[in-house]
């Protein structure tokens, strides 16, 4: 699912209850899994492996294909709001686009995005711009209908790990290495402002992942922060909540026994509960905060975890694992 569908307060989506969460379906592939999302339709589960491939399992059958495109991992996928179109960009700098259902999988399209790693991909909500941001400190805007290069953003000085859409289509949320998330006004390409999310531990962790909430009034920034040791994995998930009018921290989300991991993944579901995916050398959690600065409901799965995703019928949560697993976990609807 993209990242903007992931946080739209859609009034069809079901109570549910978070304590019931379980693992009802699982896949395996031979590779580490390094990156998920579900397609809009809410039919395909896509995942981007160590091995450089993308493996597409069909949830009414459990049928599996793999696309093959890419000389190198990838983690950055996205759809076309009617789910027909897939977007992936790879660590190589290359973009491809496919049809979601092509029994070729061959990439319609290709091409040079990036000078280095593209490290996460958004589309808009209208589907007609699509946005990747790169380790050549460069945030790009194309067409979907084109692939034409419409807007360059310079501005960052450090990679750029986290990109999202704003929900009302004006503005682009980049974050970077440097805990620097940058408001870009997209018609114009006009930096608006900057967030200081700089406690996501400055130039080790920087800001992993973006999120709006359902009302529009706050902005999310998932990462990690006591870092005493960064290179043995040494962490814990952190994540800031900005105030979205005025940019100022209001509060933090921090997670209990959880000494190695990072916020790699964070989303809002419907009644503004935060959901946060914490991947790393403590294994994979799922994570449930509402106002309180821990969480009222971890959810510990099988192995660590790279990547989350929610399906659009708002009960369960996809989520790649390294032990090459994509696992669905779900959420009981509240009668």
């Amino acid at each position: 699912m993209s990242d903007e569908a992931a946080q739209a307060d859609d009034p069809q989506t079901p109570e549910v209850d978070i304590k019931s969460t379980h693992v009802w379906k699982e896949w395996k592939h031979s590779a580490p899994l390094i990156g998920c999302r579900c397609g809009p339709t809410g039919r395909y589960v896509f995942a981007s492996a160590m091995d450089s491939t993308i493996q597409r399992w069909d949830l009414d059958t459990d049928q599996h294909a793999v696309f093959g495109g890419h000389d190198s991992w990838l983690r950055a996928i996205g759809f076309s709001p009617d789910g027909k179109q897939t977007f992936t960009a790879d660590y190589d700098g290359k973009m491809c686009f496919w049809e979601t259902e092509s029994e070729s999988a061959k990439p319609t399209r290709e091409m040079a995005a990036h000078d280095g790693w593209v490290r996460w991909l958004s589309v808009h909500p209208d589907g007609k711009l699509l946005a990747t941001a790169g380790n050549d400190l460069l945030v790009k805007i194309w067409s979907t209908e084109t692939t034409e290069l419409l807007h360059t953003f310079p501005g960052h000085e450090n990679h750029i790990y986290s990109t999202l859409f704003h929900p009302a289509g004006e503005w682009l949320l980049t974050g970077d290495l440097n805990g620097v998330v940058n408001q870009w006004e997209i018609a114009s390409g006009k930096l608006v402002r900057s967030f200081d999310a700089k406690d996501l531990r400055h130039g080790v962790g920087g800001v992993r992942c973006l999120a709006v909430s359902p009302d529009g009034e706050q902005l999310a920034c998932g990462g990690l922060h006591k870092a005493s040791n960064a290179l043995a994995g040494v962490q814990e998930p952190l994540v800031l909540i900005f105030d979205w009018e005025s940019g100022e921290q209001l509060h933090t989300h921090e997670a209990t026994e959880i000494d190695r991991g990072i916020a790699r993944r964070v989303f809002y579901q419907a009644d503004g509960t935060l959901v946060g995916a914490s991947g790393g050398g403590a294994g994979g959690f799922l994570l449930f905060w509402k106002t309180e600065k821990t969480e009222f409901h971890k959810f510990k799965l099988p192995a660590t975890l790279h990547d989350m995703d929610l399906h659009p019928n708002g009960l369960d949560i996809v989520t790649a694992h390294h032990d090459g697993h994509i696992r669905i976990s779900r959420m009981a609807a509240k009668a």
